[in-house]
């Protein structure tokens, strides 16, 4: 079975037998996509709230990633405008500078599920 022979049987969208087909899988092997955390959020609610929405985006690999993007961007600037406001401001004590980090990026977090990845439109 020549590597060749089998590749233009797939680009002909010919039949393989099980061996030839064994033969292309290790040959040619998935592209599997790794999404960052936002990105693998928004694939699981589409796919259990708007499945509709999940089979028609054209490029999802590329969605998805612009989901990361788009959340990734969001949290640089709400991190700067928090960070300018009074009330996150650090205050020299480390117990209490802890606490306003977390509670800044809290915010951050809930705005960008409500605002990127649990959006319906």
């Amino acid at each position: 079975m020549n590597k060749q022979e089998i590749l233009r049987k797939v680009e002909a969208n010919e039949g393989l037998t099980v061996a030839e087909l064994k033969i292309y899988q290790k040959m040619v092997k998935p592209v599997k996509h790794v999404y960052g955390k936002y990105g693998t959020l928004k694939k699981k609610f589409l796919e259990e709230h708007d499945v509709a929405k999940y089979w028609t985006i054209e490029n999802l690999p590329e969605y998805l990633h612009d989901v990361d993007r788009r959340a990734e961007r969001l949290y640089d600037i709400m991190f700067e405008q928090l960070s300018e406001k009074e009330e996150y401001k650090r205050t020299g004590n480390f117990i209490q500078d802890a606490q306003r980090l977390n509670d800044m990026k809290q915010q951050i977090e809930e705005a960008i599920l409500n605002q990127i990845v649990y959006e319906t439109v």
